[in-house]
């Protein structure tokens, strides 16, 4: 049994290294071979799910509830918000609508964090290789009870996918403020942490 034990001991801190390296965006994947419009948008996504997976990496209890303003979200408020967007970036890239009201608050830090992340990566393999007249055709689907709103593609652009950027960029901020700076080798212009 002691032998047993010691084995698991051993393997524990490999398993649980290997669980986090499967979140996707450690790094931005290697780029596209073309600059068709869905490669663009798919290493825009790519380009945020990088800049997400650092901003959230290493989170403190403290860093969670932190708020900088008495108006202001928390850290695990701005999450929440990132994730439903992460959602509907997902569905309209898939074609399908984003039904509301949706109510995020019972997820943990860990399954915002991956849902986000895999969100994101679905939603980038599924426009890479999208030419123009695809993304013609996609819309961004909004579906309260029976009723539907639909707008062009172009509204992801400027706004869920901006907006992601911009409150990762805050979650950057806010944990700065708490005490708790992002990794410094974090690269966003090469995709990957410096050496």
């Amino acid at each position: 049994m002691k032998t047993f034990r010691s084995i698991l001991l051993l393997f524990l801190p490999l398993s649980l290294y290997a669980q986090e390296m499967e979140l996707p965006y450690h790094q931005i994947p290697d780029y596209p071979a073309d600059y068709s419009s869905g490669n663009i948008v798919g290493r825009m996504i790519d380009g945020l799910g990088y800049r997400y997976y650092w901003a959230t990496e290493g989170i403190s209890e403290s860093d969670l509830a932190y708020r900088p303003s008495e108006k202001g979200r928390t850290f695990l408020e701005t999450l929440h918000h990132i994730y439903g967007m992460s959602e509907t970036l997902l569905e309209s890239s898939k074609g399908e609508p984003s039904i509301r009201p949706k109510d995020f608050t019972k997820l943990s830090f860990e399954q915002l964090r991956e849902g986000t992340l895999k969100n994101l990566e679905a939603a980038s393999h599924l426009m890479k290789g999208k030419n123009e007249d695809d993304l013609a055709t996609l819309k961004v689907t909004f579906q309260r009870n029976d009723k539907q709103t639909s707008f062009p593609y172009w509204n992801m652009l400027n706004g869920m996918l901006s907006d992601c950027i911009y409150h990762t960029g805050q979650l950057v901020m806010m944990r700065r403020s708490n005490g708790n700076p992002q990794h410094p080798k974090v690269n966003v212009f090469l995709g990957k942490n410096r050496e």
